[in-house]
């Protein structure tokens, strides 16, 4: 799959074996092991040789990624040296705030490395990072970037409109992938679907998690609806080139281009 048609991505930490094996069952996109927050910091040598184990027995297809320590930490430099020989898809790369810090990654563990805007100065600096040598994508930190802002976390999403919106024009303008923060009440399932559809709305890719019961409401949100793809299919066989009306509509090349891409995504994702 590639990493632009993934809808779940899934965090769980990399020294917890019941969630690993369980991750192998579960209908998520990516699988994210994590090495920073999840992990205390006793346990971080241990949780590596975990992921790189975990790594080395797949997860059955599904993308796979680590979250690694940032730059200052002890483990920082063994995580990127330890990464380079697995086969993992990426390395995600926490509180990214300057392209060089993205670079300094991809050139030690040769490795795509998805960046974490966490910060406003993630945030401004997001189209260097999103162009710069190594970024494979963007995920934005809702949590970090609600205290730096000092938006209360009872606000609502209002408050992070821009912010959210600033980060995917990054990623566009780079022609990379970009995925929307986790939603933290795991009881809440109408309050995800709501954030999911705002995610989706406002063009990320998909949703990063922190609970296997939120894969099939991300997985349903920002997959293909069924309708449209089979628009889709319809409009790409009528199209004979330029504009002409199909259906009640005007259409064009560009439209093709969209039919044909969400189709592409259709497939990805098995549907």
């Amino acid at each position: 799959m590639q990493l632009r048609h993934a809808r779940s991505l899934l965090f769980l930490p990399a020294s917890n074996p019941r969630a690993v094996a369980k991750a192998r069952t579960l209908a998520c996109d990516m699988v994210i092991l994590d090495l920073e927050d999840a992990v205390p910091d006793a346990d971080k040598a241990a949780a590596l040789d975990a992921a790189v184990e975990a790594v080395g027995e797949g997860f059955g297809g599904r993308l796979m990624a680590v979250r690694i320590n940032v730059e200052g930490m002890p483990s920082h430099g063994p995580e990127m040296v330890a990464l380079k020989r697995t086969a993992v898809d990426y390395v995600v790369l926490p509180k990214v705030e300057n392209a060089k810090q993205v670079k300094d990654v991809y050139s030690v563990a040769q490795k795509p490395v998805i960046a974490m805007i966490e910060s406003a100065k993630g945030v401004l600096a997001a189209p260097g990072i999103a162009a710069g040598e190594g970024c494979a994508a963007l995920f934005v930190g809702t949590n970090d970037l609600r205290k730096d802002l000092s938006i209360p976390p009872s606000a609502g999403r209002a408050g992070l409109a821009h912010v959210l919106q600033s980060v995917v024009l990054a990623a566009r303008a780079a022609g990379i992938a970009v995925f929307d923060g986790v939603f933290n009440r795991l009881d809440d399932e109408v309050g995800l679907e709501a954030e999911c559809a705002e995610g989706h709305g406002f063009g990320f890719d998909g949703k990063t998690l922190i609970h296997p019961g939120q894969v099939p409401v991300a997985n349903q949100a920002f997959g293909p609806d069924a309708q449209a793809v089979a628009d889709a299919r319809r409009l790409i066989e009528a199209a004979t080139g330029g504009a002409e009306r199909f259906e009640g509509r005007m259409i064009e090349a560009m439209h093709v281009e969209e039919a044909r891409a969400l189709v592409a995504r259709a497939e990805a994702v098995g549907q």
